[in-house]
């Protein structure tokens, strides 16, 4: 059997490892990597494949950057040129960014067989491009792994065929689980380099409603500077977040956090590992402290992982600053609740795909 993966951006990097991983234990199973180049930073592209321990793609796309519409175009193009010259038996897609829309409806066209990890995820809101994304990649998979119970549920009420979906656990966990080790074992120097105290928070942002809305984001950078002088902040921080505060003139209030340069996996995992809070609009990140039982303060209104909330440590905040100041003085206080880890994030969800697989 020949497995073509596609991966485009940052996050679908951390899902694909686990999946790469075990399926090479069956002899009988070739692997191919596609990336589309959807995330073009070659160098933290290659940061992340290095400490992930991921082959080189095969095949890079190169298909950059541009509008939903175009980029989605793209990957279609170039995408269906690879599919049609490598004849897989079974294409790979992950998570909800437009490479994973854009493979799926090319090789729905071709009559190749699709699986979607980390399907059945919803966050009821429409107006998030990865909302759109992951309703239509789900309808036209023909195998949906599933991270947690609600996203069965939410296949089940679109009307998926139940025997298309698999209740798998989250592959961004077992990454977590295998990596922590080699971040605790650099935590002392990266904490050294960045001048950290034993208390700090960490922050990350990057959705337009949150960092592309001047008010909104001067709004933002206040209170998380009313924080800072409560416990320190440390944000790494994107490049075009940090040129919005530039051209809105907020370099003042961005002042009062400790800002970096982006980071790698390891190190950001570390970071989120030693924080006392966490605030953040990443999915990714709300699964992640909520496996490290760290307190996160989500600034959105919906999740598409509710289980972070309904079992984990995170809470919703929306783009409300009293409560986003709120959450974090009950943090400080010792009162938020700390959660559990959702049934089957254990490390081992990689393995459950690849025994449906095979």
């Amino acid at each position: 059997m020949q497995i073509l993966h596609v991966v485009g951006a940052r996050p679908n990097f951390m899902k694909v490892a686990p999946v790469l991983r075990a399926l090479r234990a069956y002899p009988e199973v070739t692997q191919r990597l596609v990336h589309t180049g959807q995330h073009y930073d070659a160098a933290m592209s290659e940061v992340f494949f290095s400490q992930l321990e991921l082959p080189a793609p095969d095949v890079n796309l190169g298909v950059g950057s541009g509008s939903h519409a175009v980029q989605t175009a793209q990957v279609m193009l170039r995408f269906e040129e690879t599919v049609l010259a490598m004849h897989p038996d079974l294409v790979l897609v992950y998570g909800d960014v437009n490479s994973t829309v854009a493979a799926s409806l090319v090789c729905a066209k071709l009559g190749i067989r699709v699986g979607h990890v980390e399907a059945g995820l919803r966050s009821f809101d429409r107006t998030m491009p990865e909302e759109i994304n992951r309703l239509v990649t789900d309808q036209i998979a023909d195998l949906l792994f599933t991270p947690s119970a609600d996203g069965d549920r939410n296949l089940l009420r679109e009307g998926v065929d139940p025997a298309k979906i698999h209740l798998v656990g989250n592959v961004m966990i077992d990454t977590l689980v295998r990596l922590l080790p080699q971040a605790e074992a650099g935590w002392p120097a990266l904490r050294a380099r960045l001048g950290l105290g034993t208390r700090y928070g960490l922050v990350t942002l990057h959705r337009p409603s949150n960092v592309d809305e001047p008010v909104m984001l001067a709004q933002i950078l206040a209170t998380l500077g009313e924080l800072a002088s409560e416990l320190p902040l440390l944000f790494p921080i994107h490049p075009r977040t940090r040129r919005r505060i530039a051209e809105q003139g907020l370099a003042a209030q961005a002042a009062r956090l400790h800002l970096c340069e982006p980071l790698g996996y390891l190190e950001f995992l570390a970071l989120q590992a030693h924080a006392q809070l966490v605030i953040s609009d990443s999915g990714g990140v709300q699964e992640e402290t909520t496996y490290l039982r760290v307190p996160c303060l989500t600034v959105r209104a919906n999740t598409e992982r509710p289980v972070t909330v309904d079992v984990g440590s995170n809470q919703l905040v929306g783009q409300d600053m009293a409560r986003l100041r709120a959450g974090a003085e009950a943090v400080l206080r010792g009162a938020h609740r700390m959660g559990a880890i959702p049934p089957l994030w254990d490390g081992r969800a990689g393995e459950r795909i690849a025994a449906v697989l095979v």
